[in-house]
């Protein structure tokens, strides 16, 4: 059965940036040496903090949190209800929360297909 698209599990897949999360010094340092408003240091934090937490996950839940973002972009959503109380460890508020969305999507999306391509190799 496919999951229907959700905002609220985007809170789940970025939780590693919220203050709520279990205090990790290195990880809160390597968030806050980020400008989470530069598309490329973001798709760099994603890369080092979300990529592993991605990748745990199983495929059908990876492609929820792809069509999920894909759909809301698709709408235009603002994505505001995301990060409404969500407090983060960022240094700065995100002043574009599409583009945040549209670099986490390609990131995903990156991840995922990396995944697949090694997943062959080793069936091989």
């Amino acid at each position: 059965m496919k999951n229907k698209p959700n905002l609220k599990i985007l809170q789940g897949l970025l939780f590693t940036y919220c203050t709520e999360n279990t205090k990790n010094l290195e990880r809160e340092e390597i968030i806050i040496s980020k400008n989470v408003n530069s598309e490329t240091e973001l798709a760099e934090l994603f890369n080092i903090l979300t990529r592993p937490e991605f990748l745990s996950y199983r495929e059908d839940e990876q492609i929820w949190f792809i069509d999920t973002i894909e759909l809301y972009l698709s709408k235009g959503d603002d994505f505001e209800a995301v990060f409404y109380l969500f407090d983060t460890y960022f240094e700065d508020e995100i002043t574009n929360k599409r583009q945040f969305m549209k670099v986490l999507l390609e990131s995903l999306k990156r991840y995922s297909s990396e995944a697949k391509k090694n997943q062959s190799r080793t069936i091989k």
